[in-house]
C-alpha cells in the first residue's frame, strides 16, 4: 500500500536522524577584541589585608575611570576582554572575574561589581611562574581573539616556588602574549630574608616580556590608583594618561638591557631560610 510505504519511509528517517544524534554546531567564530588581559594580582600572606583592599580598590577604579574608558575608544574594536586572577603559591590560582568583554561604561561597571563582591582571601608561596601558566591557560580558551594578548602581574615579591620564572616567562613569549608587571614596593625589606630591596629591577630582568613590555613600580600607598590607572591605559592604548596633578606621574620602566639581578634569587632565599 503506497500510503503504508510513505509513513514507514518517514518513520524510518525519523529513526535515523535520532539515532545519528544532533546535528554538529558550526564553529562559532572567536570574538574580535583590541586586548585580551588577564589582570593577575597577588594574594600571598606577604600581603596583609589593608594592601589587598587597597589593591583591589586599585582596579576597580582604574577599570571604571575615565581614562580608561576613554582609552577604549582609540583601538579599531573599541573594546576589550578582561579577567581578574588571583594568585599565590603554584597551586593556588583561581579566576575571580572570568572573561567580560568591556567595551562601555556600563561593561566596565559590572566587572568592578564584580571584583568587589568577591571576598578578600590570602595564600601561601609566591609562584609567579604559576601565574604565569595559569593565566596563559586562561587566553588560550577564554572564545576571544585580541589584536594583543597581555598578561598583567602585580605583586610585593620574588618567585620562591613552581617553575623558574624567566623559563616561563620566554614561553609566554613564545606564544604571543606580552608580561607586564605591577611591582608593590610598599615596605622596606624585612629581616625575614625573603624580601629584596629593588623588586621592581627583578620585575625588569625576570618577569616581563614580549612587544612594549613596561614595569610600573609602586613605591607608596598613594601610588596605587594612579599606578593601576596608567598601566591599564598603556596596555589598552600604548598612551601615557594624563598625570592628575604636578609631580604624580608613575615611572614606566621598560625590559632592562642587561640583566642586573638572578632570576632564581626568590628559591634560593626561600632554601637557605627554610631549606626545603
Amino acid at each position: 500500500m503506497p500510503g503504508v510505504r510513505v509513513v514507514l519511509s518517514a518513520v524510518a528517517a525519523f529513526l535515523a536522524v535520532l539515532a545519528a544524534g544532533p546535528a554538529a554546531s558550526p564553529a562559532v567564530a572567536d570574538e574580535i577584541v583590541d586586548v585580551e588581559l588577564v589582570l593577575a594580582v597577588d594574594v600571598s600572606y606577604s600581603m596583609d589585608l589593608d594592601e589587598l583592599a587597597l589593591q583591589r580598590d586599585g582596579y576597580i577604579g582604574a577599570v571604571t575611570s575615565p581614562e580608561f574608558l576613554n582609552a577604549l575608544k582609540l583601538g579599531p574594536n573599541g573594546k576589550v576582554a578582561l579577567a581578574y586572577v588571583e594568585w599565590a603559591g603554584v597551586e593556588d590560582q583561581k579566576l575571580v572575574v572570568d572573561w567580560t568583554e568591556i567595551g562601555s561604561e556600563e561593561d566596565a561597571k559590572a566587572f568592578a561589581a564584580a571584583i568587589r563582591a568577591a571576598p578578600l582571601r590570602r595564600v601561601y608561596r609566591t609562584s609567579i611562574s604559576g601565574a604565569m601558566a595559569f593565566s596563559a591557560e586562561q587566553i588560550r580558551s577564554n572564545g576571544f581573539k585580541g589584536l594583543k594578548r597581555v598578561v598583567d602581574i602585580s605583586g610585593d615579591g620574588t618567585n620562591n616556588q613552581g617553575p623558574l620564572v624567566d623559563v616561563t616567562r620566554d614561553e609566554l613569549v613564545k606564544q604571543g602574549i606580552t608580561i607586564n608587571g605591577l611591582p608593590l614596593m610598599l615596605k622596606e625589606p624585612a629581616g625575614s630574608m625573603l624580601d629584596i630591596g629593588q623588586l621592581d629591577v627583578y620585575y625588569e630582568d625576570c618577569v616581563i616580556g614580549g612587544p612594549g613590555a613596561f614595569v610600573v613600580p609602586v613605591r607608596g600607598m598613594h601610588e596605587f590608583a594612579t599606578a593601576i590607572k596608567t598601566k591599564l591605559v598603556l596596555e589598552i592604548a600604548g598612551l601615557m594618561p594624563p598625570a592628575p596633578r604636578l609631580g604624580t606621574t608613575p615611572e614606566v620602566h621598560k625590559v632592562a638591557a642587561e640583566k642586573r639581578v638572578s632570576c632564581s634569587i626568590g628559591e634560593r632565599m626561600w632554601m637557605e631560610r627554610w631549606g626545603n
